[in-house]
């Protein structure tokens, strides 16, 4: 899920201070289970923010979702409720997507921090940097661009001793050497002596969508990605067909 956590008061305060009238409004899922963007506390920063101004709350299940942002907001409307801007305790996924969809000032009252798991209320880490090219399926459900330090993609590196990592001072474990162990038990350590290719990072150019993916649909602009199999080379030559198909079009 992705984790976050509550901005300031003082610096809510200051963004929505020009507004008469607010909408606080909350995430049904991972803000929910974060703590920081259920009901109750979508109640209470109205209560705090009710002081000189009118305030209206919504919960939206996944503010992330256009579609149901659509059909909530037209349900808040045909009530006759009216505001002058948002307050959004989600992801800012979930700003960008009321902004987008509603079209009034919509302000963060979260500070998003990253993709991870929940070991207790209160207690999370991150588990996935959304890289584009999942290697879990070979390093035994560890991701060692998450859980290695440095980012690698093959180790352990010279700085491992004892299956624990160097950096922080020999307190946190080795990732490589938790997925050595883990394919061990799991008979599968003829993975491990693979030597695995070096992160795409242009999986990760900016900004991102499905639809920009070679492998859900054809190359569509001048800032392609590259799939697992492609070069950059690839690309230039698909790009040069994609312009000399729009100038045959003309």
């Amino acid at each position: 899920m992705i984790l976050t956590t509550q901005k300031p008061f003082e610096e809510i305060k200051k963004l929505i201070e020009p507004y008469k009238s607010v909408l606080v409004v909350g995430c049904g899922t991972c803000a929910t289970e974060s703590q920081t963007g259920g009901e109750p506390q979508v109640k209470e920063m109205a209560e705090k923010l009710h002081e000189g101004r009118s305030v209206e709350t919504l919960m939206i299940e996944t503010p992330c979702d256009e579609r149901i942002v659509r059909k909530e907001w037209r349900s808040f409307k045909e009530k006759g409720k009216s505001v002058d801007a948002l307050l959004v305790l989600s992801c800012g996924a979930g700003v960008q997507t009321l902004v987008e969809t509603v079209g009034l000032p919509s302000y963060p009252g979260l500070n998003t921090h990253f993709i991870g798991k929940v070991e207790r209320i209160g207690l999370a880490y991150e588990r996935c940097r959304a890289c584009g090219d999942c290697k879990l399926g070979v390093t035994a459900g560890v991701c060692p661009v998450t859980m290695c330090a440095k980012g690698l993609m093959n180790g352990p590196c010279g700085g491992m001793i004892n299956g624990k990592c160097e950096v922080k001072g020999y307190v946190r474990d080795c990732a490589w050497h938790t997925i050595w162990k883990r394919l061990q038990e799991q008979g599968r350590l003829d993975l491990f002596r693979v030597t695995q290719p070096a992160r795409q990072y242009g999986l990760e150019a900016y900004p991102r969508g499905i639809d920009a993916l070679p492998a859900h649909a054809v190359i569509k602009g001048v800032n392609p990605v590259l799939g697992p199999d492609e070069t950059a080379e690839t690309v230039r030559k698909a790009v040069e067909e994609l312009n000399k198909q729009k100038a045959e079009a003309k």
